[in-house]
């Protein structure tokens, strides 16, 4: 039987009460709670440098967070940490520049990380520089479901890590790439957070953004004693990267979502 978290207690889905209205809340709490653990590690080259959106970019991802993350969701869309030219712009997952003040339409002022590689310089909402993964993300849920109201009534984003690394030459530097003590390390304060964020949202449905956001659910699915979630779903990563479905993301996406009864929940034909 599903079952979520209230004040602590795990309680069956029928015996829920009405959820109150400071979800929002708590997510930018388990966030920001996480961002300082993580930020506490020391870690080891290739990492130079370490970037927190959620302190430089704090408002505009405070708006995305509070507009959409409202709610329960019964699904949790589950990426890895924010690219160099996404959410490390402007603090929101996946974030294009053009996708997050147009379709998403989120403002807010963004400062400027303690140390900023001058290859990597942080210029927020006005970056024009295009974010290809983020921009195949956003525009595939933008043809499915049209509004974000629609897509969001169901759904939300969440990067399992809200740090961005980079090398000394201003290379990403992604979770899996790190030296094994320190992502053990990530991953420990990682899986901790993800567990409070699927007892807090109750996701019958996580869809796992990449080979690594799939491994660290499925442990912390299970590991816990008890879970809302019913069923993992993987799209492969939008990046242009990701050979096997550069050219062809979209439709690869669309095929994966049509099997499972996705399709109609971001259709808005169905919230279950």
């Amino acid at each position: 039987m599903a079952a979520c978290v209230e004040d602590g207690v795990f309680v069956p889905e029928e015996k829920r009460s009405k959820y109150n209205n400071d979800t929002y809340l708590r997510i930018l709490s388990i966030e920001n709670d996480v961002a300082r653990q993580l930020l506490e590690i020391e870690y080891l080259p290739p990492v130079h440098l370490v970037y927190n959106p959620l302190e430089y970019a704090a408002e505009p991802h405070k708006n995305f967070v509070e507009k959409y993350g409202n709610s329960r969701k019964p699904v949790l869309l589950l990426g890895m940490n924010p690219g160099p030219f996404g959410m490390a712009q402007n603090g929101v997952p996946f974030g294009d520049p053009s996708y997050v003040r147009g379709w998403l339409g989120i403002t807010g002022d963004v400062t400027k990380p303690i140390s900023e590689h001058p290859k990597r310089p942080i210029l927020g909402l006005h970056c024009q520089r295009k974010e290809v993964s983020g921009s195949r993300f956003w525009g595939l849920w933008e043809e499915i479901c049209v509004s974000p109201e629609v897509f969001f009534k169901n759904c939300y984003v969440h990067n399992y890590c809200p740090l961005c690394f980079m090398a000394a030459s201003g290379k990403n530097i992604t979770p899996p790439m790190l030296k094994v003590t320190c992502r053990r390390e990530l991953e420990r304060v990682c899986d901790s957070a993800l567990k409070e964020m699927i007892e807090l949202l109750c996701p019958k449905t996580i869809v796992c953004i990449g080979k690594y956001s799939e491994e660290r659910a499925l442990k912390v699915i299970k590991g816990a004693d008890t879970s809302s979630v019913e069923a993992t779903v993987y799209l492969p990563h939008p990046s242009p990267l990701n050979v096997k479905v550069a050219n062809n993301w979209n439709s690869t996406a669309v095929s994966i979502l049509k099997e499972t009864k996705l399709w109609d929940i971001l259709r808005n034909n169905s919230s279950t």
